[in-house]
């Protein structure tokens, strides 16, 4: 936990207007790797300004865009070493400490994002989260902040698995994440999103997958030919604080944080669906081709995903709450 001085505090309300508030007590920093007017960052600002309200000042919540904190993994590190530090990050990060947590991000598994939303909020999911802040030190505030379908972005086009055959597609460096695309047919190359761009533009990778804002948000129409839709992945994220910075609040502001976590995660969520066909009009019209493809060829070469990484369970339980 970080725990500012008084005049920094101070500081902090007063930019906010809040001049009546009390002192605030604990300082929460929230990096995300994307850009401001990302739908995640506009949820969390409004966060942010919401917990600040609603606790009278006495919990500040900061928020750092753009990789100011490090990429997604070492804003993990900072919070897992006990800093005043949280991000959203996508699920399948954290299953090095619950490996069941993988199932998040489980190829062709979530047909909508309400699906994931009621799945995130089921005992079974919340048991895997008390295991998380035991494990590793991690308290995930909701898990219901949506990013939107992930889409390949390839230079050349692809219309079935063999096409990505020998190409080099930046990923996230989770083995859910890995071994879907090999499964898809492409090399999984994990690199930071800050990098992601450069490398493309460099010819380091060949290909990367995302979802239409980030695709907007990050500029990638500018070192990219072609968006084919496979939507693969839905990209269902996490806010994430240290243990430490979640055992120093107060039983009511832990109410009022997580409960503010998952409000603000459903208005960012809507953010990105409601952003996500404008941006790719946008990514359109600048000269990449945005293509629909066949889904079926993906989708079977991905089944044995599930039971490489021992997660047939898993998905069966989400079937499960998915038909309560």
């Amino acid at each position: 936990m970080t725990i500012f001085t008084k005049t920094a505090c101070l500081a902090a309300i007063l930019s906010a207007g809040l001049t009546s508030a009390a002192l605030a007590e604990t300082t929460i920093r929230i990096g995300t790797v994307l850009a401001p007017d990302d739908p995640m960052g506009q949820g969390l600002e409004k966060f942010a300004s919401e917990v600040l309200e609603a606790t009278d000042g006495e919990v500040v919540v900061e928020v750092f865009h753009n990789s100011q904190l490090g990429d997604t993994t070492e804003m993990l590190d900072q919070a897992r070493a006990g800093g005043g530090v949280g991000t959203v990050t996508d699920v399948a990060r954290l299953s090095e400490f619950v490996p069941s947590l993988a199932i998040m991000s489980a190829p062709f598994l979530f047909d909508t994002y309400e699906d994931a939303d009621k799945f995130a909020l089921s005992e079974a999911y919340l048991g895997w989260g008390e295991e998380l802040a035991e494990e590793a030190g991690l308290v995930m505030l909701a898990s219901n902040w949506y990013q939107g379908a992930r889409h390949a972005l390839t230079q050349k086009p692809i219309t079935s698995p063999a096409d990505l055959a020998g190409v080099r597609m930046r990923t996230i460096g989770a083995p859910v994440w890995i071994e879907t695309i090999r499964a898809m047919g492409a090399e999984p190359t994990p690199i930071a999103w800050g990098e992601v761009y450069s490398a493309l533009q460099l010819g380091t990778i060949d290909a990367a997958e995302a979802q239409p804002t980030a695709i907007k948000g990050a500029k990638l129409y500018e070192v990219i030919k072609n968006v084919t839709k496979t939507g693969h992945i839905q990209l269902v994220t996490a806010l994430v604080i240290s243990a430490d910075s979640w055992n120093a609040l107060s039983d009511e502001h832990k109410t009022i944080v997580r409960d503010l976590a998952v409000e603000n995660g459903r208005y960012a969520s809507g953010l990105t669906i409601e952003m996500g066909d404008k941006a790719l009009e946008d990514v359109a019209a600048s000269g990449v081709t945005i293509s629909e493809v066949d889904l079926e060829p993906f989708k079977t070469a991905v089944q044995p995903v599930y039971e490489l990484l021992n997660l047939t369970a898993e998905a069966q339980m989400v079937q499960d709450v998915l038909s309560e």
